[in-house]
């Protein structure tokens, strides 16, 4: 066995690839505690500056408090990444006993008003009109920042900030933790082979496997995981199956000891409260102030406008689906329960089209899909991707200090994880490395996500970034790979491009690289990767038979080209309800916040639902896009329709001079990835396309237009 010294501080390593097995629960609390001393000695530098008469300048000012900051920003980062793919009892507890002084580290820091001061007083000097235009940016945003976070405010309300940013930090981790541990404490076990009819080989091979690891032979287990739950609500036959696992859907985050609808209501309570205190109307008015929709009551109006432009179709598809039910009922039943939806628009898709989306399966390995993606992506932005051979340790065995890696090979936190380096093709230049861990498991949170680990340098020196994709998606079985579906597939362009936002980030501002964008326009590079998962010539590169490694064939691509905006308008409604969900609760239940939510809810979004047989909940008690952090998604979640209007804009650009064009590629590189937050985005959109964004390609692209 090779002795690997324990290291110290494993929270804190300078390594540009982290040695994950000595991140243990136990290091937490020291390493953090370490940072944040290091950090509020930074601050108080800073602070300082102005009772010494030294003269104020971006290096030892706004440049200080950047880099002052990274050690802890870093730090914290992989205790957060470990909480959302490790999580374990000694890991939950040890997060949640520093979460508190963090929180209190980070909210202190506008308000502190020595700080601001000096930050202020050197953001007005004239010095700064000769600096390069990204650190001007930098200044501006800072102090937007610090304006937006309470700094202008008179101490008592300073205090009241410092109290709401705690108790929300504590009651969105709580509402993380209650939706994780209430998909883990469900599962629905099946004996009997009769009650699986019309789901795939696939479905129930998984079920199977699944039941036998917990120790259930004969039999097939069903979780609340998406791989096992969306089989069961598109393809099973037998409507009780289908009942069953809808309504222990609906019930996560609502029962005890998982309830989380206490916890709603408290968290929005905070944020209008908060974003009152700031000098706002309400949380929506607070987050979108710097965004591209400018203000909550624009946001609400562009999701109004798109409802009132995709109702009639709607209402059209969702009377066919009714018809179409009772048209398959003996008793010609033209009531729809909820967990219908999925079923009946799957069985009408395969009558109509003669296609079933499972054919499409063998030819999405996700080997082949993985290579797929990288070869699109090298082609169109001149980049090289490359695999990199890696081990895992497991922690147990770190802990006594002894592991075995005489090759010295880079970690990954569990064994299903990979790791990749991405290069600049032209200059052999590492622009950064990335992880991906694409199936699920109990110690990782749903869905699927993109996160950054380290933002490398871009200004007098170049060190690589470091990112992380993640996933929740169909995992292999003993003999067969993991099989995709079209839209698992899409889930891993789409945070691809979120990646290589970051990844070809070019900024030599940290805090204003890749995704630390305007939050409506975050998704425009996630959500335009997904158009080459509709593309013949794209298709090709990747989707191959796992077996013969033949492509789609003409006639399957062609069904599923003429199924691409099957019941796409009650998608999209779908959509429009959580965005509405959204503003309506951050913008007008607050101002009454007496109401039931639930009740609220079920009047405000009468329009947007199918009226079913059986009432339904709405989606608040699992929604983590809104209530699993202080912010994330809230007064937000418009945000990927918005983005879908520019992406679907700016792919035409695409369509008319390529797909695989490498010129067109570049300037979407240079214009929209390279730029992160170093300029307006409504002028990085304006330097990709020369115009403004236009609604008529998504209307089109979605089948609403001609």
């Amino acid at each position: 066995m090779h002795n690997l010294y324990h290291m110290k501080h494993p929270f804190l390593q300078q390594k540009q690839l982290p040695e994950w097995s000595h991140m243990l629960p136990s290091k937490i609390e020291v390493d953090i505690n370490k940072a944040l001393q290091e950090a509020e000695n930074v601050i108080h530098d800073i602070s300082k500056l102005s009772e010494t008469n030294t003269v104020l300048n971006y290096s030892n000012t706004f440049a200080a408090f950047e880099k002052g900051l990274e050690p802890l920003n870093t730090a914290w980062g992989f205790v957060n990444h470990l909480d959302s793919v490790n999580n374990s009892k000694d890991l939950r507890e040890a997060f949640n006993a520093m979460l508190p002084k963090v929180t209190k580290f980070y909210t202190d820091i506008p308000l502190n008003s020595d700080l601001w001061k000096v930050l202020k007083t050197s953001g007005d000097s004239a010095i700064i009109k000769q600096l390069s235009p990204t650190q001007q940016r930098h200044i501006q945003e800072t102090l937007e920042d610090f304006r937006e976070e309470g700094a202008d405010l008179p101490n008592e309300k300073k205090e009241q900030i410092r109290h709401i940013q705690k108790d929300l930090a504590e009651l969105t981790q709580k509402y993380s933790e209650n939706c994780l541990d209430a998909t883990n404490a469900w599962e629905h076990i099946v004996n009997d082979p009769k009650k699986l009819e019309g789901l795939p080989e696939s479905a129930l091979q998984a079920a199977k496997e699944s039941a036998q690891a917990k120790g259930h032979e004969n039999a097939w287990r069903f979780t609340l995981e998406a791989t096992s739950y969306i089989p069961v609500m598109s393809y099973a036959k037998h409507h009780d199956l289908r009942k069953t696992v809808w309504k222990a859907y609906q019930s996560i985050g609502r029962n005890t000891p998982y309830d989380n609808q206490g916890l709603v209501a408290q968290i929005l309570k905070l944020r209008h409260r908060y974003a009152q205190i700031i000098g706002k109307k309400d949380f929506a008015e607070y987050t979108t102030n710097r965004r591209m929709v400018k203000n909550g009551c624009s946001a609400s109006s562009f999701i109004e406008s798109m409802h009132s432009q995709i109702k009639i179709a709607f209402h059209s598809e969702s009377t066919l689906l009714k018809e179409y039910k009772a048209s398959k009922s003996a008793q010609n039943d033209k009531t729809l329960e909820p967990w219908d939806i999925g079923y009946w628009s799957e069985q009408h898709q395969k009558e109509h089209f003669q296609f079933d989306e499972e054919v499409l399966r063998p030819y999405f390995p996700i080997n082949k899909v993985i290579d797929g993606l990288f070869s699109i992506c090298e082609k169109l932005f001149d980049l090289k991707i490359e695999a990199v051979e890696t081990i895992y340790i497991d922690p147990k065995v770190s802990k006594e200090g002894n592991t075995f890696n005489p090759q010295k090979l880079p970690e990954v936190w569990h064994p299903d994880v990979s790791l990749y380096n991405l290069y600049d093709k032209p200059t052999n230049t590492l622009l950064g490395s990335f992880y991906a861990d694409w199936h699920p498991r109990e110690s990782k949170r749903s869905g699927a996500w993109m996160n950054y680990l380290r933002t490398g340098s871009r200004s007098e020196t170049h060190t690589p970034h470091l990112g992380l994709i993640c996933g929740n998606l169909t995992p292999p079985l003993k003999d067969i790979p993991s099989l995709l579906t079209h839209h698992e597939v899409e889930t891993i362009f789409h945070e691809f491009g979120h990646l290589l936002h970051h990844l070809c980030g070019t900024v030599e501002v940290p805090s204003l690289n890749g995704v630390n964008v305007a939050w409506d326009f975050v998704e425009l590079p996630s959500q335009i990767m997904e158009n080459w998962c509709w593309e013949r010539e794209s298709l090709d590169l990747f989707a191959r038979h796992y077996q013969t490694n033949k492509p789609i064939p003409e006639e399957l691509f062609e069904k599923m080209q003429a199924c691409k905006n099957h019941f796409k308008a009650m998608g999209t409604m779908r959509q429009l309800s959580l965005a509405k969900l959204d503003l309506d609760l951050h913008r007008d239940w607050v101002l009454n916040p007496d109401k039931p939510i639930d009740a609220y809810l079920k009047e405000r979004l009468k329009d947007y639902h199918f009226n079913f047989k059986t009432p339904t909940y709405p989606m608040t008690c699992n929604f983590g896009h809104l209530f699993s952090s202080t912010t994330g998604y809230a007064a937000g979640y418009y945000s990927y329709k918005w983005a879908e209007v520019l992406d679907a804009d700016a792919f035409t650009r695409f369509q008319k001079e390529g797909l695989l064009n490498p010129t067109t590629g570049s300037a979407f590189r240079n214009t929209i990835l390279a730029k992160g937050n170093s300029e307006d985005p409504y002028k990085l959109f304006q330097d990709f396309m020369g115009r403004n964004p236009q609604t008529d390609a998504l209307l089109k692209r979605d089948g609403i237009t001609a």
